[in-house]
C-alpha cells in the first residue's frame, strides 16, 4: 500500500485526514526506517507494510466514538509508538500518554515528538504494572496492540481506566484469550461490549478491536506484580 492508497482506502472507511497529519505521518515512516536498525524498532520495514501493517491498521481505531471523543487516551508497550504515536497526530485535541519499558524505544519517540513537533504526546519510560498503580481511574481510553495476552493485557491496563471509560486492545486473533479472560474481566470490574471486525486492505488479513467498558472501580490489589499475572497465565495455558 503506497500514500495514495492508504489514503484512498482511508477514505473508504469514512476516515480523513488533514494535509499536515498526512505529511507527519510520512515523516514518521522515515524516521521509523532512518532509526530501525539503531533501536530495534520494527520488522516491518517497507514503505507500503508501515502505510498497511502500521498506520491504516492503528488509524481503524477511528472507527469507535469513543476514541473520537476522549480528552485522555493511554497506550501500554507503544513500542514504536503504534497506535499511541499515530492516534496523536489524527487526534490533536486529545492528550496520549504513550507508556514502554524498553528505553530505547522511548528513546526513539521522544525523537518522533521532537522532529515532527507533536505537542500532545508524553512518553513513560516505565513498566506497565507500576505505571497503572500510580494513575489508577486516570483515562477515557486505554489501548494497545498485540503486545501480550489479553488476560495480562486486561490487568494491566483497566486499573488506569475512568469508571465508564473503554478499553481498546487491537487484535489478529483473541477467541481463545477472551476465553481465559472472562474472570479477569469481571473482576476488574469490566466487560466486552463489542467486537469490530475488519480487513486489511490488499493482504484481506483478519483484524479485530475487542470494546471493553469499565463499569466499576477497579480493587487496588490489581494490577499485581507481573510474575504473578504471569503465573496465573501460565495455569490456564497448561
Amino acid at each position: 500500500m503506497n500514500k495514495e492508497q492508504f489514503i484512498i482506502e482511508l477514505n473508504k472507511i469514512d476516515i480523513a485526514l488533514s494535509e499536515e497529519t498526512i505529511k507527519k505521518l510520512d515523516s514518521y515512516k522515515d524516521l521509523l526506517k532512518e532509526y530501525n536498525e539503531k533501536f530495534n524498532l520494527t520488522a516491518i520495514t517497507s514503505d507500503e507494510d508501515i502505510y498497511l501493517k502500521h498506520f491504516f491498521d492503528c488509524l481503524y481505531l477511528l472507527k469507535i466514538d469513543e476514541i473520537k471523543e476522549a480528552q485522555s487516551i493511554l497506550d501500554i508497550g507503544t513500542g514504536a509508538g503504534f497506535p499511541g504515536m499515530v492516534l496523536a497526530l489524527a487526534l490533536p485535541n486529545a492528550s496520549l500518554t504513550l507508556v514502554e519499558s524498553n528505553a530505547k524505544k522511548c528513546g526513539f519517540l521522544k525523537i518522533v515528538k521532537e522532529k515532527l513537533n507533536i505537542n500532545n504526546v508524553k512518553i513513560v519510560n516505565e513498566r506497565a504494572e507500576d505505571f497503572s498503580k500510580k494513575h489508577r481511574e486516570s483515562f477515557d481510553v486505554v489501548t494497545c496492540r498485540a503486545v501480550a495476552n489479553l488476560m495480562v493485557l486486561t490487568e494491566l491496563e483497566v486499573p488506569a481506566l475512568k469508571i465508564n471509560g473503554y478499553f481498546l486492545p487491537l487484535k489478529s486473533h483473541f477467541e481463545e484469550e477472551l476465553e481465559m479472560s472472562k474472570n479477569k474481566l469481571k473482576q476488574l470490574g469490566s466487560y466486552l461490549e463489542d467486537t469490530i471486525t475488519y480487513h486489511l486492505p490488499i493482504e484481506n488479513s483478519n483484524r479485530s478491536i475487542l470494546k471493553i467498558k469499565k463499569t466499576t472501580k477497579t480493587d487496588k490489589i490489581f494490577p499485581r506484580e507481573y510474575s504473578k499475572i504471569i503465573k496465573d497465565l501460565k495455569k490456564l495455558t497448561k
